[in-house]
């Protein structure tokens, strides 16, 4: 790839917010051609065969299609790839396999660049092929199915608890207690992000909380229709209207 050339470049987040800083910070990268962005999974799968571009800043976490989906979807279209991301856990372990290069959220400005500088003179070292060929090892290597462990941002560090030893997740405020093998982890991710990569096992019984199903004990019927849940070590949660048909699914026929 000549240097005269720009690295056409996507964007990928389901967050505004997110997605216009980073095509902001992209704005300010000579060596840099934005060709395209996209709100989603599945937009994304279109725009990159679309488009082939030479490098994509990609969120991991997306519903209904997540960013490693869009990488076995595309491969071997996208030599470069920069994960976004607000969660430690596949991402961290890709860029030590792919060499590319991840950022936490929120995006610090000078990491930024730094990452798409180092991106951009990787893909001009390098044969593209070769790129892509350690991409779509790598995407091979990571396994479809949510990992055990729940990754959770605590006070600036990412806890890695098992999802067996959770026993619910309630929201508090503007934060989320995750109440783990007598322990509690408070976070100020959203119930919905948290939910997003939860193994299966996990139901969400209320707007405001979600349980194992595994540390559930028993489920009486309650007031209006909902239901009451409760848990091994006792703990007693009402049902939510909108949830009513998850309980149901729980019980026998």
């Amino acid at each position: 790839m000549s240097e005269r050339i720009p690295v056409r470049t996507v964007v990928v987040d389901d967050e505004p917010p997110a997605r216009e800083r980073i095509v902001g910070l992209l704005a300010r990268e000579r060596d840099i051609e934005l060709v395209g962005e996209a709100g989603g999974g599945r937009a994304a799968i279109k725009l990159i065969r679309d488009m082939k571009p030479d490098l994509v800043l990609l969120d991991v976490q997306m519903p209904g299609c997540d960013g490693f989906e869009v990488l076995r979807e595309t491969a071997p279209l996208t030599p470069g790839v920069i994960f976004v991301t607000a969660h430690g856990d596949h991402a961290i372990q890709a860029f030590d396999v792919a060499a590319v290069d991840y950022l936490l959220k929120p995006v610090v400005e000078a990491r930024f660049h730094a990452a798409v500088r180092r991106a951009v003179s990787r893909m001009r070292d390098a044969n593209s092929g070769v790129l892509a060929s350690q991409l779509a090892a790598l995407i091979a290597s990571v396994p479809t199915a949510r990992a055990e462990q729940i990754p959770l941002w605590c006070d600036g560090r990412v806890a890695f608890v098992r999802a067996r030893d959770v026993d619910r997740i309630e929201a508090d405020d503007d934060h989320v207690r995750v109440y783990a093998a007598k322990a509690v982890y408070l976070t100020r991710e959203t119930m919905s992000k948290i939910e997003a990569r939860l193994p299966a096992g996990f139901v969400r019984v209320h707007r405001s909380t979600i349980v194992n199903a595994a540390r559930i004990r028993e489920v009486q019927h309650w007031v209006k229709g909902d239901y009451l849940v409760i848990l091994q070590d006792g703990t007693k949660i009402t049902s939510g209207r909108t949830y009513r048909d998850r309980v149901q699914a729980l019980l026998p026929p």
